[in-house]
C-alpha cells in the first residue's frame, strides 16, 4: 500500500491560472506516486513531486517565487520522515533552484535541522548546487505593481496592515505527503512566502509542526498564512489526532476548525494516515489546487477546492 498528496497552495487563484495550476499538481503527483509504484521511499517522492512544483512558475517557491520588500527572492523549505522524526530545513535561500533539496540535505549531510540565509547558501553551494536566479518576469512584474501601491497607502509603516493588506497576492506554500509501501511517511513543503515580506522573514514552511509534520503514524503538510499555522503548530496538530485514532480527513477539518476564528486565518492543510487515508482540507475563502493518488487507483483525484 502506498499514497501520495500533493498541494499547490492555498490562496487567491486567478481564472486563467487554475487549469495550469491543476496540470501542475497532477504532473507532481504522477512524478511521486511513480517512485512509490516502484517500491522507492516516502522521502524520494515527495522530494521529487516537491521539486515538479518548484519548477513550475506557477506556483509560489522555487522559480516563480514571490518576492520581499526589497524585490529579492527569500525562500523556505523543509522535509521530514516518520524514522526518528528526523528533519531538515532551509530559511531566507536565495540564488537556488530547488530549495526542497537543499532541505534533505541539510537533513542527511548535517546536524542540524534549519539552516538560514548566507549559511544556507554556503551550505548549497557546498553540496554542489549551483547558482542560479527564480525571479521570473510575471514575479518582477507584480512586485513593481504591489510595491507603488504600497508606497502610495496611508498605513505603509505598520507591519501588521502591511501583512493584512498584500498577504492574499500569494499563493500560498506547496508542499507533499506520502506514504510508501514499508509504511514510512515523509513531508515535504516549499515557499516563496508573502508578496512584500519584510527582508528575513521566515514563515512556517522550514518549521517542523507548522510547515509540515511526519510520525510513525502520519504526516501533514500546511500551506497560507505562516504566522497563523507557526502559532498553532497546525501539521504537529493534525499527527496528535491521528495518534488518537482520526483518521487524515477528520483530523485535517479538526485543526482548520480550530484556527478558522483566527484573524487572517487563511490555510489549508493536506495528510495521511497509517492507513493510507488521505485529507485535504482549506478555508472557504481560498482555493487549493491539490492531487492524490494511493496504490490500487487507476488514475490520480485532482481538484481546485475541497467541497464543503
Amino acid at each position: 500500500m502506498y499514497a501520495i498528496i500533493v498541494h499547490g497552495g492555498a490562496g487567491e487563484w486567478k481564472t486563467q491560472q487554475e487549469q495550469a495550476a491543476l496540470r501542475g499538481v497532477r504532473r507532481a503527483v504522477e512524478a511521486g506516486a511513480k517512485l512509490l509504484a516502484q517500491g522507492k521511499s516516502a522521502l524520494d517522492a515527495v522530494t521529487a513531486a516537491v521539486v515538479s512544483l518548484e519548477d513550475n512558475p506557477v506556483f509560489n517557491a522555487g522559480t516563480g517565487s514571490v518576492l520581499n520588500l526589497l524585490g529579492r527572492a527569500e525562500m523556505d523549505a523543509s522535509v521530514m520522515v516518520s524514522e526518528g522524526r528526523r528533519a531538515g530545513g532551509v530559511a531566507c535561500l536565495s540564488r537556488v533552484k530547488n530549495p526542497v533539496r537543499v532541505a534533505r540535505k541539510v537533513m542527511e549531510k548535517t546536524d542540524h535541522i534549519l539552516l538560514a540565509d548566507r549559511g544556507a547558501v554556503d551550505f548549497a553551494r557546498i553540496m554542489g548546487f549551483a547558482d542560479y536566479d527564480p525571479v521570473t518576469v510575471e514575479q518582477r512584474r507584480i512586485w513593481q505593481k504591489k510595491s507603488s501601491a504600497l508606497s502610495a497607502a496611508k498605513s505603509k509603516s505598520r507591519v501588521r496592515d502591511l501583512m493584512k493588506r498584500y498577504a492574499k497576492f500569494a499563493r500560498g506554500t506547496v508542499g507533499a505527503v506520502a506514504l510508501d509501501q514499508r509504511g514510512h511517511f515523509a513531508a515535504a513543503t516549499s515557499s516563496g512566502g508573502l508578496t512584500l515580506k519584510l527582508p528575513g522573514r521566515v514563515g512556517d514552511t522550514p518549521l517542523p509542526g507548522a510547515g509540515n509534520y511526519a510520525t510513525p503514524l502520519g504526516a501533514a503538510s500546511a500551506t497560507g498564512l505562516g504566522e497563523v499555522a507557526m502559532r498553532y503548530l497546525v501539521t504537529k496538530s493534525v499527527c496528535d489526532l491521528l495518534a488518537r485514532g482520526k483518521n487524515a480527513q477528520e483530523a485535517v477539518d479538526e485543526v482548520l476548525l480550530l484556527v478558522a476564528a483566527e484573524p487572517g486565518a487563511h490555510l489549508g492543510i493536506v495528510a495521511i494516515d497509517r492507513d493510507g487515508n488521505v485529507g485535504a482540507g482549506h478555508h472557504s475563502q481560498a482555493l487549493m489546487p491539490h492531487a492524490c493518488r494511493v496504490s490500487g487507483g487507476s488514475r490520480a483525484v485532482v481538484k481546485m477546492q475541497v467541497e464543503p
